[in-house]
C-alpha cells in the first residue's frame, strides 16, 4: 500500500470567508472558494509541501497560526521577497484561508471596542423561558409553538424592525440561538457574540481558532449542574464549550483531525452527551492536480458535554479508505470516501437514535453516501442507512453528471487552473454523480395516525416520509422540484413540518410549497417576486421556519417572508439587502439569506442578512431584530 499523502492546505470557510471584501460589496460579485486553494498550491507547496524545504514550516504548522501572523509574514516578514508577485487582495486571502478565518487586525470585532455593552450581564440561568436553541427542538421541526413564539398571525403583519448590529469584518453570517433573553450568533469574522435579545447590547464576544459555521446549542452539561453552556464547533474539527454567562472557555477538543474536516451542523445536546456531525470540504479542494483524492470519511462523535473527551465515534462508512491506484500524474488515488454529515441530527429520545443526512461519495461508491442513517445514541452503532441516490460520486475535479442535462466536458479534461497541470482524468469515474447529497437537515413528525414519521430531502427535492421503526422504509414521496439541478440544490439547508404540513423553500423553483403530512400532495405552492436588483439571487435556500399562523422565509434576495401555512398567502415581508444604523455603530448592510434561516422566540424574529455560499448570494453583514409595532419602545 502506498503511503497516504494528506492535502497541503486546509479549508477556511464558505465563499464569502475566504474573501477579504467590504460588507457592502456588489451583488455581481463572484467569490470563489477554490481562489485560497489555488493560492496556496501555486505559491507555497514548493517549500512548505510534504516534505517541506529545510527548515520552513509545514503546512500543518502555518494552519496553527492566526491569520495576522501570516499576513504579517508575507508583507513585512520573512516571506515578504517570495510573496512580492502577489497583490495585497491574494495576500490577505491567502492569510485568511490557511488561519481559517478573516483577519481581524486590532481586534475590531471584539466586545470591549464595541460602545454597546450592556450595563449588567445576569447569570444565563432559565432554560425554561421561551427560546430557539441551536436548529431547534430535539426533532428538528424548526416549528415553535404559540407560546413560545409570542406572535400571532395579525402581530406578524406588524413586524416592524427593533434593532440592527453589524458585524466588523464580516461577509456572512451564519445562525442564531435564543435562550433566556439571549441571542448567541456568529459571522465568518471568527467571533461568536452573546447579545441582549431585547437591545441587541453586547453581553460578551469569543474570538474562535477558525469560523465558526455551526449555530450554537445551548444547556447545562449535566443534570443538576448550576452551570449553564454554550457548546458550537469550527471549520477546522473542533469543538468548544464556553460559559453561556461570560463567554469563558471552558474546553476545547478535535472531534476530527483529518485535515479538511469540519463542523457545519448543529451540535446536539442529550442526557450529559454532545453528539457532533462531521463534514468536510475534500470534495472542493480535491480539485487540485496534486491532492491525495479522497481520505475523508463523515462521522457522528459523542462527547462527555462536561469534558470534551470522546465516548464514541462513528463513521458513516465504516471502512477505512485505502490505496487503489497511482493516477497518470503519479500522485495516489483512494477510497471509499465522503459522506460526510452536513445536517443537524435529530435526537429520538423514545428510540433512543439519532437520525441524520450524509454526503455524497468523493471517490469510490459507498452505499451509505446520500443516505438518511440512524445510529443508537447510547453506544454509537449503526441501526440503518436509507440510501437515496446510488453511485453519486463527485468532487470538484470531475464534471458533474446531472440527470436531464447534457454532459459538456469530460471528466478531469478541463483546463488547469491557475499554473496547476489539468486535472488527471483518472481520478473521476466513469460516470460522476450530480452531487445530490442531504444537505438538508431532516425533520421528525407525528402523523394524525400516531406514526412517527423521518422527513427527508435530498438536494433534488424529493420528499420523502420514512418509517424509522422499519428501517426507513418509505412511507410516502412526493417530488417537488421546479427544476434540475446539481450541486448547488433545489432544497439546501432545511424545511420545517407542524402537525398538518411539510414545509420548503426551493432555490430554482424560487418558490415556497407545503405538502400534507399524512401522504405527501401538495397542498400549495406560491412562486416569489425577486426584485430586479437582485435578479441574479433567486430562491431559498436558507431553512424556513413555522409558528401557528405564519410560515417565514428568508430568500438569496434579501427578502424575509411570511406567508399563511394554511394557503401561502403572504402575510408580511422586508427588505433586508440595504444599508441599517446599527445598535454598535458598525457600518452594515444586508445581502443574501442562507443558512439557519429566521428563528422566532418571545415575541420577536432574528435573521442574519449576508450568505454568499454555494449559490453566489450577496456578502452582508448585520442581524436584524423585529417586534410588533406596538411593542417598539
Amino acid at each position: 500500500m502506498s503511503t497516504t499523502r494528506f492535502p497541503a492546505f486546509r479549508s477556511a470557510a464558505l465563499l464569502a470567508a475566504l474573501v477579504s471584501v467590504a460588507p457592502f460589496a456588489s451583488a455581481q460579485v463572484r467569490l470563489s472558494e477554490s481562489t485560497g486553494v489555488n493560492l496556496f498550491n501555486n505559491n507555497c507547496t514548493s517549500c512548505h509541501g510534504k516534505p517541506p524545504a529545510d527548515r520552513a514550516p509545514a503546512e500543518e504548522v502555518i494552519r496553527q497560526m492566526p491569520p495576522e501572523r501570516i499576513y504579517e509574514a508575507i508583507t513585512t516578514g520573512a516571506m515578504k521577497n517570495m510573496a512580492l508577485k502577489l497583490n495585497d487582495d491574494d495576500k490577505r486571502l491567502l492569510a485568511e484561508y490557511m488561519g481559517g478565518r478573516k483577519l481581524d487586525k486590532g481586534d475590531t470585532g471584539d466586545a470591549k471596542n464595541m460602545p454597546n455593552v450592556c450595563a449588567s450581564h445576569p447569570a444565563v440561568r432559565d432554560l425554561t423561558a421561551p427560546a430557539w436553541n441551536g436548529w431547534g427542538d430535539l426533532s428538528n421541526t424548526r416549528f415553535q409553538p404559540g407560546k413560545a413564539a409570542g406572535l400571532s398571525a395579525g402581530q406578524v403583519s406588524r413586524l416592524k424592525l427593533k434593532w440592527a448590529f453589524g458585524f466588523p469584518g464580516a461577509t456572512a453570517l451564519y445562525g442564531e440561538t435564543v435562550v433566556d433573553g439571549r441571542v448567541y450568533v456568529s459571522s465568518n469574522a471568527g467571533y461568536v457574540y452573546s447579545l441582549d435579545a431585547e437591545t441587541g447590547c453586547v453581553h460578551w464576544s469569543f474570538h474562535s481558532a477558525a469560523v465558526v459555521r455551526s449555530g450554537v446549542t445551548v444547556g447545562v452539561p449535566r443534570a443538576g449542574s448550576a452551570r449553564v453552556v454554550a457548546y458550537f464547533g469550527d471549520i477546522r474539527g473542533n469543538e468548544y464549550a464556553l460559559d453561556a454567562t461570560n463567554g469563558e472557555l471552558i474546553w476545547k477538543t478535535s472531534a476530527d483531525s483529518q485535515p479538511l474536516a469540519r463542523i457545519t451542523g448543529n451540535t446536539r445536546l442529550y442526557q450529559g452527551r454532545l453528539y457532533v456531525p462531521i463534514a468536510s470540504l475534500e470534495e472542493d479542494e480535491s480539485r487540485s492536480a496534486v491532492h491525495v483524492c479522497c481520505t475523508f470519511r463523515g462521522a457522528v462523535v459523542a462527547l462527555d458535554a462536561e469534558t470534551g473527551k470522546q465516548i464514541w465515534k462513528t463513521y458513516t462508512i465504516p471502512e477505512e479508505p485505502k490505496f487503489i491506484k497511482k493516477n497518470s500524474m503519479g500522485v495516489d488515488y483512494m477510497g471509499p470516501s465522503g459522506a460526510g454529515v452536513w445536517t443537524t441530527p435529530i435526537v429520538d429520545t423514545k428510540r433512543r437514535a439519532l437520525y441524520f443526512g450524509t454526503g455524497n461519495s468523493f471517490s469510490e461508491p459507498a452505499p451509505t453516501s446520500d443516505s438518511i442513517m440512524a445510529l443508537n445514541m447510547d453506544t454509537g452503532k449503526i441501526l440503518w442507512w436509507k440510501q437515496a441516490w446510488a453511485n453519486d460520486v463527485w468532487h470538484g475535479g470531475c464534471m458533474q453528471t446531472i440527470p436531464g442535462r447534457p454532459v459538456t466536458a469530460g471528466p478531469g479534461r478541463g483546463p488547469g487552473r491557475g499554473n496547476q497541470p489539468p486535472y488527471p482524468a483518472d481520478n473521476c469515474v466513469s460516470k460522476t454523480g450530480p452531487d445530490w447529497d442531504y444537505a438538508a437537515s431532516p425533520n421528525l413528525a407525528t402523523m394524525k395516525d400516531g406514526r412517527t414519521v423521518i422527513i427527508a430531502s435530498p438536494k433534488q427535492a424529493v420528499v420523502r416520509a420514512l418509517d424509522p421503526d422499519k428501517k426507513g422504509e418509505t412511507i410516502w414521496e412526493q417530488d417537488i422540484a421546479r427544476g434540475i439541478g446539481g450541486g448547488a440544490g433545489e432544497t439546501v439547508f432545511g424545511g420545517a413540518v407542524d402537525d398538518q404540513s411539510v414545509y420548503f423553500g426551493l432555490q430554482l423553483g424560487n418558490g415556497l410549497v407545503a405538502l400534507n403530512l399524512a401522504d405527501g400532495v401538495e397542498k400549495w405552492f406560491l412562486p416569489l417576486k425577486t426584485p430586479e436588483a437582485m435578479a441574479q439571487h433567486r430562491g431559498v435556500v436558507a431553512a424556513v421556519s413555522v409558528i401557528p399562523g405564519a410560515f417565514f422565509a428568508g430568500g438569496m434576495d434579501g427578502i424575509l417572508r411570511a406567508v399563511s401555512p394554511g394557503n401561502g398567502q403572504p402575510i408580511w415581508e422586508f427588505d433586508t439587502a440595504q444599508e441599517f444604523q446599527t445598535v454598535n455603530g458598525v457600518k452594515a448592510k444586508g445581502g443574501s439569506i442562507g443558512a439557519a434561516g429566521p428563528v422566532i422566540a418571545n415575541g420577536m424574529v432574528f435573521v442574519g442578512s449576508g450568505y454568499v455560499g454555494f449559490q453566489n448570494g450577496v456578502p452582508g453583514n448585520v442581524l436584524l431584530a423585529f417586534a410588533p409595532s406596538f411593542l417598539l419602545k
